[in-house]
């Protein structure tokens, strides 16, 4: 089973060393990470899982090895979701089609369980709310951890 652990690069550290532990649980329950080796929220999920996706907008995106890349189909896809499409560069559009990945799988079609996430007062905004826009559409719950009865569930 799959989910997928995203969030801010300026998650607060305590959240970060909890996503740590969220991954590490989630792995001896035997799910599989999937999420994007960006600096902060992503980095720390990656710290803690055993066995993951990591989706990069481009080959040696933060000096990450992984070689899964978003697909014409993911560009496609965020462009759909994203709400200011003709405004970003090439650079942010594989970002933003990375993250259908994060949350629908290699094939756009395996919708992970769950999407554990940090975002600034809970709204959902940045490159994580590209991600939260397609969980929402296909009916995916969302844990955003800066709720502070969300993180209960975690605690």
């Amino acid at each position: 089973m799959y989910y997928t652990g995203i969030g801010s690069r300026e998650t607060p550290a305590d959240i970060l060393a909890l996503m740590t532990a969220i991954a590490r649980r989630m792995a001896a329950e035997g799910h599989i990470l999937r999420s994007g080796a960006a600096d902060g929220a992503d980095s720390a999920f990656e710290a803690g899982a055993e066995a993951k996706d990591i989706y990069v907008p481009w080959i040696g995106f933060n000096g990450h090895r992984s070689q899964l890349l978003p697909t014409p189909e993911a560009f496609e896809m965020a462009k759909e979701f994203h709400p200011a499409w003709h405004k970003c560069k090439r650079g942010a559009k594989a970002l933003h089609a990375r993250n259908c990945h994060q949350v629908l799988g290699h094939d756009l079609k395996t919708p992970s369980s769950k999407v554990i996430c940090w975002t600034k007062d809970a709204a959902g905004g940045g490159g994580t709310g590209q991600a939260l826009r397609i969980a929402k559409a296909w009916h995916i719950i969302v844990h955003d951890l800066c709720d502070p009865e969300i993180r209960k569930l975690y605690a």
